[in-house]
């Protein structure tokens, strides 16, 4: 049973939701709080998505038998960052190229993963992984492109881990790759 956050997620009138999945969420979250702090996320929160397991446990998704990701989900003010700079951070903070697998951890839990919420969002998704695909990874992009489904927190003390635990696990491919800016 998943003992989810109490408190809903923030979601001010004009914010918007994007949800990526990026290999082990301690490492995700953490980076995407860093990054973006006082550049326009306004609330984030790890859990699953993907999957077709009904309020599934992180013991549950790690077994890698729900289909469920462990993700990311961000609110974030389109005032101060748009969709795509967050995306183009996504294939910047982790290795989309292995399938099913971030560093070490290996399963289809760490996939890397797209979950737009609506059809804005798939087109800026499509055409940024087309991009990143071509300019930056030399078209080994594995990561799936896919509708939100479901979303279902994490446990709570999931929730900012890596801030609780300082010197907890950290994955070897989560840091900032340095790329050229995407060309049109």
């Amino acid at each position: 049973m998943s003992s989810a956050p109490a408190t809903p997620m923030n979601v001010p009138s004009g914010a918007q939701t994007a949800t990526i999945a990026a290999g082990c969420f301690w490492g995700v979250e953490h980076m995407y709080r860093r990054a973006f702090e006082d550049k326009g996320l306004i609330d984030a929160r790890v859990g699953y998505i993907g999957g077709d397991t009904k309020n599934p446990s992180y013991r549950a998704v790690c077994s890698g038998r729900t289909g469920h990701a462990e993700a990311l989900q961000v609110v974030f003010d389109p005032e101060k960052v748009s969709y795509r700079t967050l995306l183009e951070y996504f294939y910047k903070m982790h290795d989309p190229t292995t399938a099913n697998r971030q560093g070490p951890d290996v399963g289809s839990q760490y996939r890397s993963g797209i979950f737009y919420h609506d059809a804005e969002q798939e087109k800026v998704a499509k055409d940024v992984t087309e991009k990143v695909n071509k300019q930056w990874w030399k078209g080994g992009v594995k990561t799936e492109v896919l509708p939100a489904g479901q979303w279902w927190d994490a446990e709570t003390y999931h929730q900012l881990y890596l801030d609780k635990n300082p010197s907890g696990y950290e994955c070897p491919s989560h840091f900032l790759r340095k790329f050229p800016p995407l060309e049109d």
